[in-house]
């Protein structure tokens, strides 16, 4: 199949979803900021991923090239990230993307409590949303995945640096690198934490 018709021509419905999402964020943020004067995230980022990279992820995962494995087998064509200033807004948004009543999370990580060994640092979640139109097997209602990461900026900061070593060849003093990434990580994840401590004791001070 060519790489174009990997979403079967649901490009546009991935769109519209990713869109809902989006909005859907924007308004519990915009609720909450209005009761209590707190900003839960700082920025938001989403894509549908593109139809080269479903179709690579295919073939890495050895699937064949169809709409079904891009849309019902893997479960990131669409992705959303949000990006926080502490770690507890985090949890309040996973709060926030729980109540969701049209979505079942299939898949949560929390590699914030249980980091990675190079040290990485993120919540993972994978949403099932229930849509009101038919999807590639014919439901109707129809059913699509997405795919949700939140990050403090730190995290988030780190995470970037670290993607541009995974994809990097022949780097000179890899070791050295993936070791100073994983003592990086430590710091940040320590300045999160006083971070957070340095709020709440401004929040609480007379």
């Amino acid at each position: 199949m060519e790489q174009s018709d990997i979403y079967g021509g649901f490009r546009p419905v991935l769109e519209q979803i990713k869109e809902t999402f989006e909005q859907r964020i924007s308004d519990y943020t915009a609720e909450e900021y209005e009761k209590t004067g707190i900003k839960i995230y700082e920025h938001l980022i989403a894509r549908v991923k593109s139809e080269e990279s479903a179709a690579e992820k295919c073939i890495r995962k050895g699937l064949p090239q169809t709409p079904h494995s891009a849309l019902k087998v893997l479960t990131d064509s669409i992705g959303i990230r949000i990006v926080c200033s502490f770690i507890d807004d985090i949890y309040a948004n996973i709060e926030k993307i729980r109540a969701f009543p049209d979505c079942r999370i299939i898949e949560e990580k929390d590699y914030i409590l249980h980091a990675k060994p190079n040290g990485y640092r993120s919540y993972h979640m994978i949403l099932e949303y229930t849509a009101p139109f038919a999807d590639e097997d014919g439901n109707d209602p129809g059913t699509f995945y997405i795919e949700i990461q939140l990050r403090t900026i730190e995290m988030d900061s780190w995470a970037s640096l670290e993607h541009k070593l995974k994809y990097k060849k022949n780097i000179a003093n890899q070791e050295l690198i993936v070791a100073e990434l994983k003592r990086c990580a430590d710091e940040l994840a320590s300045c999160d934490l006083s971070m957070t401590t340095i709020r709440d004791l401004i929040e609480h001070a007379e």
